[in-house]
């Protein structure tokens, strides 16, 4: 039986697993990035294509590759998480900030929204599944809102 203090735990743990992956984003740290996904990983993405799944969503080479895209680190801040733990499974929705600037010098400052689905496989959490998104304009122009700022 899970106590309160076992599920104390256990988010402080997912907490840190998120904070993590931030970081790995900062620091453009493709393996320490994906050392926090589950085989089988199934990732809808901001990015084409509608999603990624299984050693795809893992490919070190393509987050690499997003990476050398930025000019310096890549800011990423998780705000307002929310989380629900259970025994094995566990998910929780935010809203995150990516801050940075493009080898062309465009600065991004871009806020989406997030939701992480996770498992405890052998002790450890790891994210099943993420989906990433920005709303978008309803005018029928069909273009992202990405001005939006909680």
């Amino acid at each position: 039986m899970t106590t309160d203090i076992d599920r104390m735990t256990d988010e402080a743990q997912i907490r840190e697993l998120l904070a993590d992956r931030a970081a790995a984003t900062k620091e453009r740290d493709a393996r320490r990035f994906l050392a926090t996904s589950a085989p089988g990983l199934v990732d809808f993405s901001l990015a084409p294509p509608l999603q990624y799944k299984g050693p795809e969503a893992r490919d070190q080479r393509a987050v690499e590759a997003w990476y050398a895209t930025w000019a310096g680190p890549i800011e990423v801040t998780v705000t307002q998480l929310e989380l629900t733990v259970g025994d094995d499974v566990a998910f929780g929705h935010s809203i995150n900030r990516m801050h940075g600037t493009k080898t062309d010098g465009f600065e991004v400052e871009l806020w989406s929204r997030a939701t992480v689905g996770l498992r405890k496989i052998d002790g450890t959490w790891k994210i099943t599944h993420t989906h990433d998104s920005v709303p978008f304009l309803m005018d029928g122009s069909g273009l992202a809102a990405l001005d939006l700022k909680p």
